[in-house]
C-alpha cells in the first residue's frame, strides 16, 4: 500500500541545513494499522507530511497504492490526495462551520453537489456516533467530539489511507481510548489503512500491528509491536518501551535476575505459582509489563532468596516456563 524508499528531507541549504529525515525506508501493508513513534523532534510529523506531500521530500521514492506520488503535481496530486486523508492533534476544524458543513467541505472542493454532500456527511456523522450533533459548531463540542468530526471529514472522500498525526495527544485518557477504538473499528469495517504518528507507546500497543521507531530523523527499529515490546534493540527503543524502567544501580545488593515476558498468557501469575509450586518466595524489585491482546510483554526484576537451594529451585522453575527468558544481573552476583 505505502512503499517509502530512501526518503530524505532537508530544510535549508549550506551550513544552516537541517536534515529532518535521513534514508527512510519502510512498507505499510494494505489494511493494517502501522505506528511511527519517537520523542519530540524525532521527525515524526515531517515524515507523515511527506506521505501526502504537504512536505515534498528532498529525494527518495514514495509509492501509494502503486502510484509514485512524488512524481505528481497540480491536478494529479490533488486527486491522489483524496485517497490519503489526515487527522491532526488540533483537529483543524473550520470554526464558522457546523459539524455537518465541516464534513461537507472536502466534498465541495471535490465538486460534489450539495444534496449528495449532505447525505454523505450525515452518513459519516452516524458512523462516528455524532448524528445528533450535525448543527453544532466546534466551540460547542468536546475534544473527543471534535476529533470524531475530524475523522468523519477525513473519511468523506473514501480514502484508502488515513494518516493520524498525534491524533489523541490533546485528549484525556478516557477519550483517547474511545478514539482509538473508533479507529480500530473503521479499520475493520472500511478496510482503510491507518498510519499512527505518536510519542505515546500506550497508543502503539493499543492499536498497531507493526511499528517503526524514529530517532533523529532515522528509523532505528521496526517490526511487529510484540517483538519490539519483548526485546527492544536500541537505547531509544528501551526508553520508549520502559519509560519508568528500574535503574539497576538503585537496587539493593542481592542476587537479582531479570526476566522477560515474550508473549505468553497475561493470565498466568508467575510469582504466585512459583510460591505455590516450589514454596519459594521472591522479591519483585521492579517491573514494567503490558497486556497486549491477552499476551504478556515486558520485563521484571526479581530478588532471589539468599538460600542457594531456594534460589536454584526458583531459577529452574522460571526457566521451565514457556515464553519467558531469564538472565542474572551480573552486578549483583
Amino acid at each position: 500500500m505505502i512503499e517509502i524508499r530512501h526518503l530524505n528531507k532537508t530544510f535549508g541549504t549550506g551550513e544552516g541545513a537541517v536534515h529532518a529525515l535521513e534514508d527512510i525506508s519502510l512498507t505499510v501493508e494494505a489494511g493494517e494499522i502501522f505506528g511511527i513513534i519517537g520523542l519530540s523532534g524525532a521527525g515524526k510529523s515531517t515524515l507523515v507530511r511527506c506521505m501526502n506531500l504537504l512536505e515534498r521530500p528532498t529525494d527518495g521514492s514514495l509509492v501509494v497504492d502503486g502510484q509514485e506520488i512524488t512524481a505528481l503535481g497540480g491536478k494529479e496530486l490533488r486527486k491522489a490526495r483524496q485517497s490519503i486523508s489526515m487527522i491532526f492533534q488540533s483537529f483543524n476544524l473550520l470554526m464558522q462551520r457546523t459539524a455537518l458543513n465541516n464534513i461537507c467541505f472536502p466534498l465541495e472542493l471535490a465538486g460534489w453537489n450539495r444534496a449528495d454532500a449532505v447525505a454523505r456527511a450525515r452518513e459519516l456523522l452516524k458512523l462516528v456516533g455524532l448524528e445528533d450533533r450535525e448543527n453544532a459548531y466546534p466551540a460547542q463540542l468536546s475534544g473527543g467530539q471534535k476529533q470524531r468530526v475530524a475523522i468523519a471529514r477525513a473519511l468523506a472522500t473514501n480514502p484508502k489511507v488515513l494518516l493520524c498525526d498525534e491524533a489523541t495527544s490533546a485528549l484525556d485518557p478516557t477519550t483517547t481510548v474511545s478514539i482509538l477504538e473508533l479507529l480500530k473499528e473503521l479499520n475493520r469495517s472500511l478496510g482503510v489503512t491507518v498510519v499512527v504518528i505518536t510519542h505515546q507507546m500506550s497508543v502503539i500497543e493499543e492499536i498497531c500491528s507493526r511499528v517503526a521507531i524514529l530517532d533523529g530523523g532515522v528509523i532505528v527499529e521496526q517490526g511487529r509491536v510484540q517483538d519490539i515490546f519483548s526485546n527492544p534493540q536500541t537505547d531509544i527503543g528501551r526508553k520508549l518501551v520502559y519509560p519508568g524502567g528500574v535503574r539497576i544501580d538503585d537496587l539493593p545488593a542481592s542476587r537479582v535476575v531479570r526476566i522477560a515476558f515474550n508473549g505468553g498468557s497475561s493470565y498466568e501469575p508467575l510469582i504466585a505459582t512459583l510460591a505455590i509450586d516450589c514454596g519459594v518466595k521472591v522479591n519483585i524489585l521492579g517491573a514494567d509489563t503490558r497486556n497486549i491482546d491477552g499476551k504478556a510483554f515486558g520485563t521484571m526484576l526479581l530478588g532471589l532468596p539468599e538460600d542457594p537451594n531456594d534460589a536454584a529451585r526458583a531459577l529452574n522453575y522460571i526457566r521451565s516456563q514457556p515464553n519467558i527468558t531469564v538472565e542474572e544481573v551480573p552486578a549483583h552476583d
